[in-house]
């Protein structure tokens, strides 16, 4: 793939950025690690070697009796008398964190919630579960949702407003009545009464989502295809006999691109604000699930324990901070009128 002089120059740009540049690195670094949760936080061995045998029980299900135990479920690698049956022919590497998002704490001392330890960094939940463990997993889903969320919805409002700023006329029309109206809805009551009639889940909630945020970039790409149709290069390819939908996939579409791209970290800050605020309400994931808001919502209930609230909050914050910051950055590499010194 060949880079263009233009797109090297807003790379360039944007590395010109280090507020924003850095942002983008511990962002990422923080998002590739959440991706691997299962071998950072976890209650299962990453690797087991028994009998000269290796296992992986964070990907399999290893059953008891394959160390010599008595049940056939799978084993609980907390249980100590587990852990004596693998060391009596062999060993086992635990994840730096001996904790899964939803794995009681057996070794406090007091009632849950307890406050950070050497064992649990950042203190245990009402449930004695382990915060920093939640916090991973919370973190990994959050993030995932709202970039989920920003190209489904995106993709559906390009190709929204691409159709109406191209044709115009009655279909634009229609197509701007219609989204006034959908615009107008009480969204988030409407999430609230959907959520209140199913269970919801991850999917669920990203087709709820996504019915309500694809008009977010409508006006912009219908703004940009209006001002791109009347270019000279696109009269000439329908004087050519090109056909629409050619004309507005390669000549309209990268030009409404360009602003498009700038707003897409925005929107991934507005999708991950929103996965939060239900979460916090109680109308977002199934009970029992690792999320950011109902770490707040823990910290609301639990004020006698600071510590829930706290890191609920710096975490929020910091992510947001730095989506915000990346957000800038790349609005910034894209304005033709800055210039690389």
């Amino acid at each position: 793939m060949t880079i263009t002089p233009i797109t090297r120059r807003r790379i360039e740009r944007f590395r010109r950025n280090r507020r924003a540049y850095w942002s983008l690195v511990v962002f990422l670094i923080l998002f590739i690690l959440s991706l691997f949760a299962e071998f950072i936080a976890n209650d299962k061995p990453i690797l087991v070697r028994y009998d000269g045998k290796f296992y992986f029980p964070v990907v399999e299900s290893v059953p008891e009796t394959t160390y010599g135990g008595f049940f056939p479920s799978e084993a609980v690698y907390s249980d100590p008398a587990v852990q004596d049956l693998i060391r009596e022919k062999g060993w086992f590497l635990m994840p730096p964190i001996p904790y899964g998002n939803n794995t009681p704490a057996y070794d406090l001392d007091r009632a849950a919630p307890t406050p950070p330890d050497w064992n649990h960094w950042l203190g245990t939940d009402d449930e004695a579960r382990d915060v920093v463990a939640r916090l991973i997993y919370g973190f990994r889903i959050s993030v995932l949702f709202g970039l989920a969320l920003t190209l489904v919805s995106s993709a559906i409002g390009v190709t929204i407003g691409l159709i109406q700023g191209y044709f115009g006329g009655l279909i634009d029309l229609i197509g701007q009545r219609g989204i006034e109206i959908w615009t107008s809805l009480p969204t988030l009551y409407i999430l609230i009464i959907l959520a209140s009639i199913v269970q919801p889940n991850f999917w669920w909630l990203l087709l709820l989502m996504m019915i309500f945020s694809w008009p977010a970039l409508v006006g912009l790409v219908r703004a940009e295809t209006l001002r791109a149709r009347n270019f000279d290069y696109v009269r000439a390819s329908k004087a050519l006999g090109v056909g629409n939908a050619t004309i507005m996939r390669r000549h309209v579409l990268p030009n409404a691109m360009v602003a498009t791209i700038t707003f897409l970290p925005f929107i991934t800050t507005g999708s991950v604000t929103t996965l939060t605020g239900l979460d916090f309400l109680g109308f977002g994931l199934p009970p029992g699930s690792a999320s950011l808001g109902e770490l707040m919502k823990q910290g609301k209930e639990n004020l006698q324990a600071p510590w829930l609230a706290l890191t609920g909050f710096f975490t929020i914050g910091i992510m947001l901070t730095l989506l915000v910051f990346i957000g800038e950055g790349v609005r910034d590499a894209f304005d033709p009128r800055k210039s690389v010194t």
